[in-house]
């Protein structure tokens, strides 16, 4: 059987952690896998469970405090001294694929050059438009160490190979997502927002308080749930967004599962800034719950505008909350578009498609699919 080791960022539970739990899932019949991860957390029991065995190997995760000289000369220290660990590793466990899952962790992909791996994969979920060029090109030169390169949506794609990563090694495969129970629009609505994801000026969770302040200001009762938490050192977010919010804002923390959160609410908002993907905008349209998203990068691949959801600009409240009363006030185009959003996102975004695809990139043409 195919040995597979998995370098993955981090033992949380968002977006990029759950997807690696269906990566195991799609490889797991087919391969013994051994997950890497830099601390133990709530991923380790779903990756056991999922079928792969977790080894903790404690190793750097780029974040934005590296790239500044205190922070890169501190990077390069830890490096020096985990890196020929990490190739030890590797040498041991002679594994015939080593997947990489995100570019936080680009280390991993010298590691397994410098062991010999066979064959080298990188999972892309970021695709950074704000950050500036020499940063981005610096970020995907490392990945032209992989043999082969898997986007999670076009935008990404396009992004890393203008940067530099190889044009004919990059594939797209859309995240897959494995659905809740069969289930109904709401009948009728109680105004409820549900935006989940992380406490973040990306996840624009400010532009959402801002536009449930509009529409109460306008006489329209809605209630809107945040459900996520801080990255550390983004508490001084949290605060503002307290601040901003009004009585019909709810910080409900971080949810896992999400279905249920998502049966409560009338509508699913996702007002990304920036959005390589957009795994909450599938999730609720197989909800069946109609999705208000931003224009931007993998949202606009996953929503079309008026046919299966509604587009809004990014960080415009005002549109946001013009959006969100359009569909209020007329609930029965609402739940019809609902509808043809759980239709799509069933055609799109099944994990039997993409359990297909994950199998011939990782395992080769050869994989049982």
């Amino acid at each position: 059987m195919v040995r597979v080791v998995m370098a993955h960022p981090s033992p949380d539970l968002y977006g990029s952690d759950r997807m690696l739990v269906e990566s195991v899932r799609a490889l797991s019949e087919l391969a013994e896998i051994t997950v890497t991860l830099p601390a133990d957390g709530p991923l380790c029991a779903l990756i056991r469970e999922a079928g792969a065995e977790v080894e903790i190997l404690p190793v750097p995760v780029l974040r934005k405090a590296y790239l500044k000289p205190v922070g890169l000369l501190r990077l390069a220290a830890t490096l020096a001294a985990r890196l020929p660990r990490m190739v030890s590793y590797l040498r041991e466990n002679r594994p015939s694929v080593l997947y990489v899952n995100t570019v936080t962790i680009p280390w991993w992909l010298l590691a397994g050059r410098l062991a010999g791996v066979p064959k080298v994969v990188c999972h892309v979920h970021e695709a950074e438009e704000s950050v500036p060029g020499p940063i981005r090109r610096a970020l995907a030169l490392p990945l032209r160490l992989a043999h082969s390169i898997i986007a999670i949506s076009q935008s990404v794609r396009d992004r890393i190979v203008a940067d530099g990563a190889p044009d004919g090694r990059t594939a797209v495969i859309h995240n897959g997502v494995a659905g809740p129970p069969p289930t109904d629009p709401r009948p009728d609505h109680e105004g409820h927002l549900v935006l989940v994801g992380r406490l973040s000026p990306r996840k624009g969770n400010d532009v959402a308080v801002e536009a449930a302040n509009i529409l109460v200001s306008r006489g329209v009762p809605v209630k809107l749930t945040l459900a996520g938490t801080i990255f550390p050192g983004y508490e001084w977010y949290e605060a503002e967004l307290r601040a901003k919010a009004g009585p019909e804002v709810t910080f409900a923390g971080f949810a896992d599962p999400v279905w249920p959160l998502l049966d409560t609410a009338d509508v699913v908002l996702v007002p990304s800034r920036v959005e390589p993907f957009g795994l909450v905008a599938v999730e609720g349209m197989l909800a069946r719950r109609p999705v208000i998203a931003s224009d931007v990068q993998g949202l606009a691949e996953i929503v079309r505008d008026k046919e299966n959801g509604l587009l809004v600009a990014p960080g415009d409240a005002v549109a946001l909350a013009d959006a969100v009363e359009i569909l209020l006030n007329d609930w029965t185009a609402a739940k019809a578009l609902a509808n043809r959003g759980f239709d799509d996102a069933m055609s799109r975004f099944s994990l039997l498609r993409y359990t297909a695809a994950m199998r011939q990139a990782i395992l080769g043409p050869e994989a049982d699919v």
